[in-house]
């Protein structure tokens, strides 16, 4: 059978692939079929063989994969700046949990909107989720045609979203039922940590992930209380009470790990556990720094992530790049710590990993999912160029992202969303800004 006809062509002044090589191709472009790449190379080249695709020419463009933002609450837009400069627990139990209480299918389904209109806006074509109403999570990611991964998380009090947890059980075999083979929503399996769920809930949703060949997503080991209650609770920490239930395994993926041994390090690596290492929050809530250094050189995934814009507050991946590099030279007090190089895999194809979705996703090469941005380098800011990826990870903004591809499909060009209406979105949102206004003053 005759190989694919590109239907669209992209070129622009350079082709980041991320591949094993970390090629960059000057004056590159990419051809994409549907929702495939076909090839990759010179621009001028490509355009003269495919004459009948449309085109993106960008003079100035820097084509590169689209970010993968490896933990997410979407939804938690609707709560940004609403409880601001507090601890983890005090900012989660006194103000977080109560408006929770309070949430709708509705205003999870519209504050997920918006977040995506923000992660596409600033170059993220992927995400990991963990909310409540998932459903509703799934249902704006599929209409907004953003790929993502997507759980309800449970825990051993009743939920707003599904109520007693036995039903919980049931909402969740209903978004496997749902996103079966479906080519973005791929649901998982979504403890809400070691202190919110009991021995016998880890087990029963780590059952549910073989079975289901899912994701196990939990936050672990985030600040030193959820160490010291686990402590109380089962003598030993967050990563060791995982392992003495049988848990840690490949399929885990551990969100922040800021309160992790160099043993359970070692032991992680040995599982295959992955690790999305959230900086901005962990710092805003004072939670600290994750070894993040010490994790990579011992072999285990790391991709990066946001959180929820209520404790971040955006979810600006370049934002959390220039972070992420930045603040472990200082902790290290090693100026080559976290290199832009290290960092930029990270938000790519080690996100892609993270996910176990590097085969699909992750880079630009023949065969892959075309997931791509670009970004506009003719800038104040980002002129003169020497290094691109030094420029991407320390000098690039999300604001400089003019166009996005997701699966093929042009999900946003010239910084126009063309699926989402964000003028809408926008004026929605205002109306629920002021419902969850009134909801914490009654």
């Amino acid at each position: 059978m005759a190989d694919p006809t590109p239907n669209l062509v992209i070129t622009g002044k350079y082709l980041l692939t991320q591949d094993s090589r970390q090629t960059i191709i000057a004056d590159g472009g990419i051809a994409i079929a549907d929702d495939r790449i076909i090839e990759t190379g010179n621009g001028l080249e490509l355009l003269k063989k495919y004459p009948g695709a449309d085109t993106i020419v960008e003079e100035h463009g820097l084509i590169m994969p689209g970010l993968v933002n490896t933990h997410t609450h979407a939804a938690m837009a609707c709560f940004r700046g609403m409880a601001d400069d507090l601890p983890l627990m005090q900012w989660l139990q006194e103000y977080i949990f109560p408006v929770e209480a309070r949430l709708t299918p509705g205003i999870v389904y519209h504050s997920t909107l918006l977040s995506i209109c923000e992660m596409i806006k600033s170059g993220t074509t992927s995400f990991c989720d963990m909310y409540l109403f998932a459903a509703d999570v799934a249902r704006a990611a599929d209409e907004a045609g953003i790929r993502a991964w997507i759980g309800e998380v449970l825990y051993d009090f009743p939920s707003p979203s599904y109520g007693e947890l036995k039903n919980g059980f049931v909402y969740t075999e209903k978004l496997f039922a749902r996103y079966s083979g479906h080519d973005l929503i791929n649901i998982t399996l979504d403890p809400h940590s070691v202190y919110t769920c009991s021995p016998d809930l880890l087990k029963r949703l780590g059952r549910m992930a073989a079975e289901k060949n899912g994701l196990y997503v939990i936050h672990l080991a985030e600040n030193r209380e959820e160490v010291d209650t686990c402590m109380e609770r089962y003598g030993c920490s967050p990563v060791m009470h995982l392992e003495h239930l049988g848990l840690l395994s490949q399929r885990v993926v551990a969100d922040h790990c800021v309160m992790v041994t160099d043993d359970e390090i070692k032991l992680m690596a040995d599982r295959g556990v992955k690790v999305s290492h959230c900086q901005e929050s962990n710092m805003k809530l004072a939670s600290g720094t994750a070894p993040v250094v010490k994790m990579l050189d011992a072999g285990i995934t790391v991709g990066i992530g946001t959180d929820g814009s209520a404790s971040n507050n955006d979810v600006d991946m370049f934002g959390e790049m220039n972070t992420v590099a930045k603040i472990h030279k200082v902790i290290r007090m090693d100026p080559t710590a976290m290199d832009a190089a290290t960092t930029l895999k990270a938000a790519t194809i080690g996100g892609a990993a993270v996910l176990n979705a590097d085969r699909e996703i992750g880079s630009l090469e023949a065969g892959k999912k075309a997931d791509l941005i670009v970004l506009d380098l003719n800038q104040p800011h980002l002129t003169p160029i020497y290094n691109p990826v030094s420029h991407l990870v320390y000098a690039a903004r999300g604001s400089d992202v003019v166009h996005s591809v997701i699966n093929g499909r042009i999900v946003m060009q010239d910084r126009c969303l063309t699926i989402l209406d964000e003028t809408a979105i926008l004026a929605k949102m205002s109306v629920i800004g002021e419902q969850i206004r009134n909801m914490r003053q009654e």
